[in-house]
């Protein structure tokens, strides 16, 4: 948008008067660590990447305006702090410390005088965030049978699973997916008998699967990945020849950048889902002994430090999203083959173990489908099977679905599709 925003003062009859400056939007979006602003001006501070201190002019007069806006929704993951420059903010010194850390806020400051100085005339958030539409579809793809495996099977806005169609690139099991890009997926990484891989395939809005990507990033398997932000993706975790943490962030576009260094107990053969808004978990899994542990992510791919886990410790699981804004974990292996399963609500939490329902199984994949639901698929007990398991959208595991396609192990799974 162009042009100008009518400022106003209080005149001295009381009625409020149009100025005829008005205020400037400076159309740069602002995402330096610092910046020196100037009255008359609106500014967007964009603190995806770093926190920003912000210096307000060294002098002023009686009805200067700025005004800041959270151009990203970020202020509550970097904040913004405001230096007076000298001047009062609210009748303190500017040695008094002003943060802003409310992610969808705008700032509207007015000089008043030398005694109270800069005063916010508004300081509003914008709670009703627009809310990106879900995934309808889902697929399972990759696996081992004993031999290994690039068949997919697509899952409809029912829950539907289809039967095999020919696999495109390399035939691998252990494989991580996600999606990204709003309506997309992306399978990478994984083991193809003879070394780890950090290729990937991309899956268009209609499931079909793209060839091999050269991959970026440490080659590993027994990894987990989930959607994070709007449209982005996580992989992280996993097994080089020995355990690691590390992560590699996946744009809306579907490309994967550079190794990140881990944060977190290095593990493998972990699950990971999207929660809350934009948020993300990945838990439970190997570190040499069995594991709960939990990591959460937030909205631009911070991994967060260890959190104590609730629930079973336990290796080759799945995990997704369900009900909107809340994820289920699922399945595993504790010595033993189990079906339990661990509820996760909309701020991160694991609950403890739900009795389990259906088939005890490990090598489990997990997709959410239908806009509010998740699908357990595959896996392996004595022997593959193709069986799944549908989870509603208050996270009620069903009864096990005979399975369609060919049952193998070390698939992964992922959304897709904007359209049922």
């Amino acid at each position: 948008m162009s042009g100008t925003i009518g400022s106003n003062i209080l005149s001295h009859s009381g009625t409020v008067a149009e100025t005829a400056a008005g205020l400037n939007w400076v159309s740069d979006v602002v995402t330096a660590s610092t910046v020196t602003v100037e009255s008359g001006n609106g500014y967007w501070i964009n603190t995806t990447s770093n926190a920003c201190t912000i210096t307000l002019p060294a002098s002023a007069e009686a009805g200067d305006n700025i005004v800041i806006v959270d151009f990203a929704r970020t202020w509550g993951t970097n904040s913004v702090t405001l230096d007076s420059n000298g001047l009062n903010f609210q009748g303190n010194p500017d040695t008094y410390t002003v943060e802003y850390t409310t992610s969808g806020q705008s700032v509207n400051l007015i000089y008043s005088d030398s005694t109270k100085g800069w005063i916010p005339l508004e300081d509003d958030v914008v709670a009703d965030e627009p809310v990106a539409p879900v995934t309808q579809k889902g697929l399972f793809a990759f696996g081992s049978t004993g031999d290994l495996q690039n068949v997919k099977n697509l899952v409809n806005s029912s829950g539907v699973v289809a039967s095999d169609a020919t696999g495109v690139g390399t035939a691998r099991y252990y494989v991580a997916a996600a999606s990204y890009g709003g309506d997309k997926a992306i399978f990478a990484y994984g083991y193809d008998d003879s070394s780890n891989l950090s290729m990937s395939n991309l899956v268009n809005n209609s499931g079909t699967v793209g060839s091999d990507v050269s991959g970026v990033g440490t080659a590993r398997y027994s990894l987990a990945a989930a959607g994070y932000g709007d449209d982005l993706a996580i992989f992280a975790y996993g097994d080089t020849g020995s355990v690691t943490s590390l992560k590699n962030l996946c744009n809306n576009s579907g490309v994967i950048a550079a190794d990140v260094t881990g944060v977190g107990t290095a593990r493998t053969e972990l699950a990971a889902a999207r929660y809350g808004v934009g948020l993300a978990v990945f838990a439970y899994g190997n570190t040499g002994s069995f594991s709960s542990l939990k990591n959460l992510v937030n909205n631009v791919g911070v991994v967060a430090s260890d959190v104590s886990g609730v629930g079973t410790a336990r290796d080759v699981l799945a995990a997704a999203a369900y009900g909107g804004d809340k994820a289920i974990f699922g399945f595993g292996y504790t010595g033993s083959n189990t079906g339990v399963t661990n509820l996760v609500n909309n701020v991160g939490v694991i609950a403890s173990d739900v009795s389990a329902v259906g088939t005890a199984r490990r090598m489990v994949a997990a997709t959410n489908y239908g806009g509010d639901k998740a699908i357990f698929g595959f896996g392996r007990t004595s022997s593959n099977v193709a069986t799944t398991n549908l989870v509603n959208n208050s996270g009620v595991v069903g009864s096990d679905v005979s399975g369609v396609g060919t049952g193998r192990y070390g698939s992964a799974a992922a959304g897709y599709s904007f359209t049922a």
